[in-house]
């Protein structure tokens, strides 16, 4: 009996393992561990970066550059017939951008000129009717002694015939009209001293009062020419040549960018570290490659919702809460600005270090000196009173006139 043994055919569906199976799975796991460490050392930094300094930034990207306005407005009306500055120009102190047509000015002051040369003489006339009314005074005054001196002569001449009684009666009734007519002096010497009493010819009340008529019409006639109060650029020109302009209509506006700052529109939700005096670095999208610094100037009294044209009303049964912003007001270092100016509205970055806390939330003294000043309009007057000191003299030589006293 043969033994008949059967092979058994190799399965050709199982593939054998590959030689380097171990060694991938091996690689596998140290780059996994090596993410591990990575996103670990990542966090860590992260977490000290935090710790160290993080944790006393307050940050915030909704901020923009802020400045005065100074806007330029018609003192007094007239038709522009010269625009020297447009915008985007520099203007200085003193520089004449617009001027208005004099002619109606000129006429004014002429006419006050007048009044007030006509005003001196008419003063001067009442300083000699208070003299002229003192000198009738004492003549009413002797008149008046020499008739009561007649009457007396005459009172024991009567009984003795020697004079007769219509004529003692002749003389009574001369007593009584010099007394009359004294009076009556003495009544005019008060009223026309009571127009020149305790004053002189060029400070008196009426003359005070064109004098002042004469300046009105001066400065009227110096602010047909509009001049640049501060250092800046002129910007939102809304006047033409030929037009004719009212009082107080808005002209033009010149920003002085030397003078800055940032408005950072913080939530409600950081403000609570926020001190005044706290150090900010702050980065603007016009300049990416420059970092400004600058202090926490103050916190605005009232959100940006308080202050809205309309304010939002909340007591309505579709009440949302959403979190407010509040403007702090970041100022700027004067040197940077210089090199790298600012112009307003443009976009900035703002973070504030909050690490010392130690300062005020809100100013705690109120400003004694001025903040902004101009000098432009003090010598306005100046040339005004060296006019004035010219008519005087020309009306009436005598700069004082002697004061009236009264007699009697």
């Amino acid at each position: 009996m043969t033994d008949i043994t059967k092979s058994t055919p190799p399965d050709n569906n199982v593939d054998p393992a590959p030689p380097n199976a171990a060694q991938q799975h091996h690689q596998r796991t140290i780059a996994m561990e090596v993410l591990v460490i990575v996103f670990l050392a990542i966090g860590i930094a992260w977490f000290l970066h935090w710790f160290i300094w993080g944790r006393f930034e307050v940050y915030t990207d909704d901020a923009y550059v802020n400045g005065n306005m100074v806007q330029l407005m018609s003192q007094v009306p007239g038709t522009v017939v010269e625009i020297n500055a447009d915008n985007t120009q520099l203007v200085t102190p003193n520089q004449v951008i617009i001027k208005l047509d004099p002619a109606d000015m000129n006429i004014a002051m002429q006419r006050a000129s007048a009044t007030l040369a006509e005003t001196v003489r008419q003063v001067r006339q009442d300083f000699e009717n208070a003299q002229r009314a003192q000198a009738t005074v004492i003549v009413r005054k002797a008149d008046l002694e020499k008739a009561q001196l007649d009457l007396q002569r005459r009172i024991g001449l009567v009984g003795k015939n020697a004079v007769s009684r219509e004529e003692f009666q002749h003389y009574q009734t001369a007593l009584a009209n010099a007394q009359s007519n004294y009076k009556f002096a003495l009544y005019n010497l008060r009223a026309t001293q009571s127009l020149v009493e305790n004053a002189y010819l060029y400070t008196h009340p009426r003359v005070e009062q064109a004098k002042s008529n004469f300046k009105t019409a001066y400065l009227n006639l110096q602010r047909t020419l509009t001049i640049a109060p501060v250092a800046g650029y002129v910007a939102k020109r809304n006047i033409q040549v030929g037009q004719h302009v009212m009082l107080n209509t808005p002209m033009m506006a010149i920003i002085p960018l030397n003078d800055t700052w940032v408005d950072a529109n913080y939530k409600e939700t950081q403000l609570e570290h926020l001190r005044i005096g706290q150090s900010v670095i702050l980065t603007a999208d016009a300049y990416p490659d420059v970092t400004y610094h600058g202090r926490v100037y103050g916190l605005t009294a009232g959100t940006g919702a308080a202050f809205s044209l309309l304010p939002p009303q909340n007591a309505t049964g579709n009440w949302i809460k959403i979190v407010q912003r509040l403007p702090v007001r970041i100022a700027l270092d004067p040197a940077e600005l210089k090199k790298h100016p600012l112009l307003l509205g443009l976009s900035m970055h703002v973070t504030v270090n909050i690490h010392n806390v130690n300062g005020p939330i809100l100013a705690q003294r109120a400003e004694r000196k001025p903040l902004y000043t101009t000098q432009v309009y003090a010598q306005q007057l100046s040339q005004a009173n060296q006019w004035i000191t010219k008519i005087l003299q020309a009306t009436s030589p005598n700069m004082y006139s002697p004061r009236v006293a009264l007699n009697g």
